[in-house]
């Protein structure tokens, strides 16, 4: 019996854990990791470069078709989006307008279509609707959840900020945008998992031992 392809998809909300906790499955397993926000924040730049209004979905969907998306590295390779730095996907402008061009359904659905292609050959995925839209079926889904001072403090030491109270805005600005766009919510038969009071290593070996039993010969 052919095992089932090495497919984990990893939700939560911002702060949560998802980047740190998918990075580390994926290089685990030794599989491509995907951060799909990644993908919505290049369109989102794109749109600033371009002049494009963030509420035309037809401008977007073409920026999209402009965007190329590839894989680098060897044993687990990662998005890169060629032509935008990292810097340039975590500005303040594209923070505030990403939710907005990620709201149109034409987008998101060019951009699922584009993440199956990325994650065909074996991924450790992560977003907000991985595996409820883009992998439904996947062996593995894990869904992380954080009280919102951790993700808070989480958030702030990522972005080098002493902050916390603004970060905690942002935060529950970008929730509130996103909830809009789609609910937040574990899908069918997800691992959900409560990561406040967890370590990254106590985290990823939680998952890890679950992934060893889906795919015995694929994890180390």
């Amino acid at each position: 019996m052919t095992a089932p392809a090495i497919i984990v998809a990893v939700d939560g909300a911002a702060g949560s854990g998802k980047s740190t906790l998918a990075r580390g499955l994926a290089r685990a397993l030794g599989v491509a990791y995907v951060n799909t926000g990644s993908m919505y924040r290049a369109l989102a730049a794109a749109s600033i470069r371009a002049e494009v209004d963030a509420t035309d979905a037809d401008a977007l969907v073409d920026l999209v078709r402009g965007l190329r998306f590839t894989l680098t590295g060897e044993e687990a390779p990662e998005l890169e989006v060629e032509g935008y730095a990292t810097a340039e996907l975590t500005t303040p402008e594209v923070e505030s307008r990403v939710s907005v061009v990620a709201r149109h359904p034409a987008v998101r659905t060019l951009m699922r279509d584009l993440q199956r292609t990325l994650g065909a050959g074996g991924v450790v995925m992560e977003g907000r609707d991985i595996a409820t839209v883009v992998f439904p079926d996947a062996p593995l889904k894990v869904f992380l959840r954080a009280s919102e001072d951790e993700r808070s403090d989480r958030r702030a030491r990522e972005r080098g900020s002493a902050d916390r109270a603004t970060v905690r805005d942002a935060i529950r600005e970008r929730d509130a945008r996103d909830a809009r766009t789609n609910r937040l919510e574990p899908g069918p038969g997800a691992m959900v998992i409560d990561t406040s009071d967890l370590s990254i290593d106590a985290t990823l070996e939680t998952v890890l031992e679950h992934a060893r039993r889906i795919w015995p010969e694929g994890t180390s």
